[in-house]
């Protein structure tokens, strides 16, 4: 009796347990599954860093440290000016001797709690607990004091600029590149009773203004203060228009209200695609990823102004937010698709901010690399083009598509296609309009073409790639406008990647400007540091699949399906061939590997898909699936590369949704593995797009059948068109593949060009 009876409670207590726990899981949001930790240890270079912001806004913030295994911190965060590691100003608290104060103070600390609208941490040295909240373009600290005997004091600090304090206000602003100033506007709810210079061991107050490189002013207040409270507004155009931005979203200094109001915004917009499913970490990885997706680009519009570092001037916005900061060659492959289907009124505006910024600049360019500062020009080809037409494709019409085709033209015929140079076309862009393709240097021939920058090189096979799927972007364009002559041009031009291909080896091999390829040459090894004397970043594993606009092509290329997927397979078969120490000193981007590939760059994301091409989709729904276990997990170490503010980050938003644009440009998307029971995606206007999968576990990764609509599907890919009216895929899964589903001929997506209806 007693052992039923045990038996009987036991249950009981299980059943409540279970209940329990599905409530709770029931009442967690969106926002509250966002882990920014993910990837605060870099595995080489630049890692996630724990940005505490609202989407795509002015102000961003993050603790001021190398990465998350740093032992202090230094001072407290005011701006982000750039999403790696470019900051502004700088808060440092403190209580003790005034001796032991300087522009910045470094703290040991713990306690730290980070989400997307709130952050916290205890400087334990000092014995203070911080407290922040961010909005648009103003935040708020809550400082609390536990020495009750002893002064407070607040630090501001300048890098390089000038600040003054009158009463409980401090003021001014920091210089950054390109003749571009952020400016402060700083007040607390207490007035200190002193402020002014930094004077040895104690403050002049007869000097209330300081300039220069790291300049700072010190605020004091009495002892037996146990709390400050400070806000702050932030502006690229004006001190005043700093304080109007303060005034206008931090009222008071209700902290609580600020995170709470974040919290909110957060949910709304995290919310436009809501998941189901058992897995619990996998949502923490979903929509940390789709967090990342809104770091960039910001909004600099400021109550209907905006400061352009592409001209120097402060303009109207006209009603239409101006955006920047954005790595197009990171970002258009899956960011900028991603918010075409769940923001298209912002991916609008920021390709209105595109045309904005080559009409504002001198040579009416297309930017490549637009920031806060102006466009730096990084990395190689133009591919802002690729998000016009992608955009435009996919049925938004909220800019000038002529005006577009007018800036993107000149930035890939009139600029030079040298990496990272903002130089007029020269003599090796004459060859590529001749030839077809980007020569490359023979080894150890010294260079003379002046547009070539001199550490990042030619990366001849690098350019080529990017820029014939620029022409084939540009030409498909040309196509929309009526430029028939034009259009003919530049897409037969698309196809001048077999000037490259070496049929003998079947990669992609750089040739001098005899034509003739280079020789010797390991697509592994070949072209020094990070290979841009041959590609760029990554090996020529990697670049020989990357002709997004033809894949059906380059599929016949390399010897047809089965040797397309047997070369595939290869790749991911292939060993580093030397020591990681060596291999990694060379290629330090080449970072998240299976074999050759690299799951640590973009370049990389559409590769998995491939296979879809080659009509054996069960092997990319496998490989998609062991490539997001293996290499983005819910851990400090979970991103395998440098995330570059949602280029990486946004292929885990589609690949867990179980699809992916692959070929930005062509209206459809490539199916892979779901891991969630059901997507829905809020297309607004009332339409939803869902996913959902019969069968569902974790576990089953692998279609079975599919439904589309109601009706049979049996092609590995879908048209955006159905997603954007809205309805659903269902996909019936299984733990093992049926290779028959998707795997004939008329299974196969589009390459170049959409099928006719």
């Amino acid at each position: 009796m007693k052992k039923y009876t045990y038996c009987l409670l036991s249950a009981i207590f299980l059943l409540i347990a279970c209940i329990n726990f599905a409530h709770a899981q029931a009442k967690k949001q969106p926002v509250d599954y966002v882990n920014p930790y993910i990837g605060n240890i870099s595995h080489l270079l630049v890692p996630t860093y724990p940005t505490v912001h609202l989407p795509n806004s002015l102000l961003r913030v993050y603790p001021e440290r190398d990465n998350f295994t740093s032992n202090t911190i230094a001072g407290l965060p005011v701006v982000v000016t750039s999403h790696r590691g470019s900051s502004a100003f700088n808060l440092s608290p403190f209580q003790g001797d005034l001796k032991n104060v300087g522009n910045v103070i470094s703290y040991g600390y713990d306690n730290e709690v980070i989400k997307p609208y709130y952050y916290e941490v205890d400087l334990d040295d000092f014995g203070i607990n911080v407290q922040f909240a961010p909005s648009h373009q103003s935040g708020i600290y809550a400082l609390s004091f536990s020495q009750a005997n002893a002064p407070a004091y607040l630090v501001l600090n300048t890098r390089n600029g000038a600040l003054k304090v009158s009463q409980n206000v401090v003021s001014g602003f920091q210089k950054l590149d390109n003749n571009t100033r952020v400016y402060l506007y700083f007040e607390t709810d207490l007035t200190p009773v002193e402020s002014g210079r930094h004077d040895g061991t104690k403050i002049d107050s007869r000097e209330t203004s300081a300039s220069g490189r790291d300049a700072y002013l010190i605020l004091k207040f009495p002892a037996q203060t146990r709390q400050i409270k400070a806000r702050y507004g932030i502006s690229f155009i004006s001190e005043e228009q700093a304080k109007h931005n303060l005034r206008r979203e931090v009222k008071d200094y209700n902290l609580n209200q600020v995170a709470q109001t974040g919290k909110n915004i957060w949910n709304t917009t995290l919310g436009k695609i809501m998941v189901t499913g058992t897995d619990e970490t996998a949502k923490t990885i979903f929509y940390t990823s789709l967090y990342r997706t809104y770091e960039r680009m910001i909004s600099l519009s400021e109550d209907g102004k905006y400061f352009s570092a592409f001209d120097g001037k402060v303009h109207n916005d006209n009603g239409m937010p101006f955006f920047t900061d954005d790595w197009i060659w990171d970002t258009y492959r899956a960011t900028h698709p991603l918010r075409v289907i769940i923001e298209p009124k912002m991916e609008g505006d920021m390709i209105n901010s595109y045309l904005r910024m080559a009409q504002q600049m001198k040579d009416h360019w297309m930017p490549t690399f637009p920031e806060v500062t102006g466009d730096s020009r990084r990395m190689n080809s133009n591919h802002g083009v690729a998000t016009v037409i992608d955009a435009y494709n996919k049925g938004l019409r909220n800019f000038n598509l002529d005006e577009a085709y007018q800036y993107c033209k000149a930035a890939i015929t009139e600029k030079t296609l040298a990496p990272w140079s903002s130089k007029k076309a020269g003599v090796l862009d004459q060859f590529f309009k001749d030839k077809g393709y980007f020569p490359a240097l023979p080894e150890g021939e010294k260079e003379t073409a002046a547009e070539v920058h001199g550490f990042e090189k030619r990366q001849p096979i690098a350019v080529t790639l990017g820029t014939v799927y620029d022409e084939w972007c540009l030409g498909n364009i040309a196509q929309q406008l009526g430029k028939t002559d034009e259009a003919k041009y530049f897409l037969d031009k698309s196809s001048s990647y077999h000037t490259v291909f070496n049929p003998d080896t079947r990669f992609f091999h750089p040739k001098d400007a005899e034509g003739k390829f280079i020789k010797p040459l390991d697509y592994r090894f070949s072209g020094g540091l990070g290979a841009r004397e041959t590609y760029d970043e990554n090996n020529g594993w990697l670049y020989r699949w990357d002709v997004l606009h033809n894949l059906g092509d380059l599929v016949n290329m390399i010897g047809g399906k089965q040797a397309f997927v047997d070369e595939l397979e290869k790749m991911y078969n292939t060993p580093l061939g030397k020591s990681r120490f060596d291999f990694y000193s060379q290629l330090p981007d080449h970072t998240g590997n299976v074999g050759q590939f690299s799951m640590g760059n973009e370049p990389a994301m559409h590769i998995p898909y491939l296979y879809n091409y080659a009509g054996q989709p069960w092997r990319t729904q496998k490989r998609v699936r062991s490539l997001l276990s293996q290499w983005f997990r819910n851990d400090l170490m979970g991103i395998p590369g440098d995330e570059d503010g949602g280029g990486l980050t946004s292929f885990v938003v589609f690949s867990q949704m179980g699809f992916y644009p692959i070929t930005p440009g062509l209206p459809m998307y490539v199916i892979g593995s779901p891991t969630f029971a059901n997507v829905k995606l809020d297309l607004g206007n009332g339409k939803k797009f869902e996913l959902n999968c019969i069968n569902y576990s974790p576990e089953n990764k692998y279609i079975q059948s599919a439904k589309l609509n109601g009706q049979v599907w049996n092609k590995s890919w879908f048209a955006h068109e159905d997603l954007m009216k809205g309805g659903k895929l269902e996909l019936v899964m299984g733990k093992r593949p049926n290779k028959l589903w998707a795997a004939d001929e008329a299974s196969l997506p589009p390459s170049f060009k959409m099928p006719a209806k």
